[in-house]
């Protein structure tokens, strides 16, 4: 098994989501080029390089937008 910084279950935020909608990793597929986390919000589930999320939400962000 692979140690990454995120887990299952962690909530996390999108860097680029305006709203700064929480979402849940549902999962994480590994792969040579990089790790695939499965995001969920609701009935949506994304996939997402872990460069694209963080676990702090942006209140700059949301307060500007």
């Amino acid at each position: 098994m692979m140690n990454t910084k995120y887990n299952i279950g962690n909530i996390v935020f999108l860097k680029t989501d305006n709203e700064q909608v929480p979402r849940m990793i549902t999962g994480i597929l590994i792969r040579p080029y990089g790790n695939i986390f499965y995001l969920s919000k609701s009935d949506t589930e994304t996939t997402h390089f872990e460069i694209e999320f963080t676990s702090d939400i942006n209140e700059l962000i949301k307060l500007f937008n």
